[in-house]
């Protein structure tokens, strides 16, 4: 149970294909949410955590990420030099945010094994590993209760969301009993993209996870599993079984606030408008021709 959570490892090696061809050449993390890339979301949330380092695990042609995090010093000085001081803390926003580390996966075996890279950079402490594709809205902050679980049971603990069961099969899944607490879940077992008929609850696990350092000596011999991948949620089930005292246990909470998967393309859209409509400088705007527009559409079959 010790330990602060100070690091977060977000994998970011995924070809992103389903986004081509605009991935072609550059980074799915590097498609922008309005005016800013989506992995900048998700960096900006682990700092708003309490996180002070953050490892991306990337692969090939993630250059693009990297020069996103670091400093553009002639185009800092261009802007310095025309006092647009409103644009360079925007452009300096993101180098600033944490300490940022980078390491490559090599070949691409799965989550799991991008969490497994990710050992030496960890080492013996409790983390967060955070899926890029999971745009947690920031008003609705879940971080922060997990470490709060975390402090108070030790183990793991996961962000749980309810779906509708015909779409567990696009998730991994836990079965669960209920706590004394009402938002937190005892996780018995997990599978990872059950069928509909197979799956043990209607919880699909988010991408945000608290993990206890034990996952390591696991990942170490979990064998390739669903898609011949090293499956994360395969290890969380061994880690579930195990005692508290050798890192076991492993909770969710139950998150139902805002996100956006912005891995699909319906819902990247639909984060993109749905957070510029809130903004002062784009939402009157932006309100007002969508009414105009939708009112024009047919009606939907």
């Amino acid at each position: 149970m010790s330990g602060e959570v100070r690091k977060a490892v977000i994998p970011a090696a995924g070809l992103g294909t389903r986004f081509l061809p605009a991935t072609k050449a550059t980074p799915k993390e590097m498609l922008p949410v309005v005016d800013k890339p989506a992995i900048q979301y998700v960096v900006e949330e682990a700092v708003a955590a309490g996180l002070s380092d953050v490892l991306f695990v990337t692969g090939r042609s993630k250059r693009p990420l990297e020069d996103h995090f670091d400093h553009n010093t002639e185009l800092e000085q261009v802007l310095r030099e025309k006092g647009d001081q409103e644009r360079l803390d925007l452009v300096t926003a993101s180098s600033d945010l944490a300490r940022i580390h980078y390491v490559r996966q090599g070949n691409p075996l799965g989550l799991g094994h991008a969490v497994l890279v990710a050992e030496s950079f960890v080492g013996d402490e409790p983390f967060v590993v955070l899926l890029g594709d999971d745009l947690i809205d920031p008003r609705d902050p879940i971080l922060e209760r997990m470490i709060e679980v975390r402090e108070e049971f030790g183990g793991s603990v996961l962000c749980l969301m309810e779906v509708p069961r015909e779409n567990i099969s696009l998730y991994g899944c836990a079965a669960v009993t209920p706590t004394s607490t009402p938002d937190v879940l005892e996780v018995e077992s997990l599978v990872e993209k059950p069928s509909v008929e197979d799956a043990p609850s209607s919880f699909a696990i988010i991408g945000r996870y608290l993990l206890d350092p034990a996952v390591f000596e696991i990942l170490r011999v979990t064998k390739p599993g669903k898609g011949g991948e090293i499956q994360l949620t395969d290890a969380l089930q061994v880690l579930a079984q195990l005692p508290a005292d050798a890192g076991g246990g492993v909770r969710g909470v139950v998150f139902s606030g805002r996100r956006y998967d912005t891995g699909d393309r319906l819902s990247y859209l639909q984060a993109v408008i749905t957070l510029a409509c809130e903004r002062d400088d784009l939402g009157p705007d932006l309100r007002s021709w969508l009414v105009d527009f939708t009112a024009m559409l047919p009606p939907a079959n």
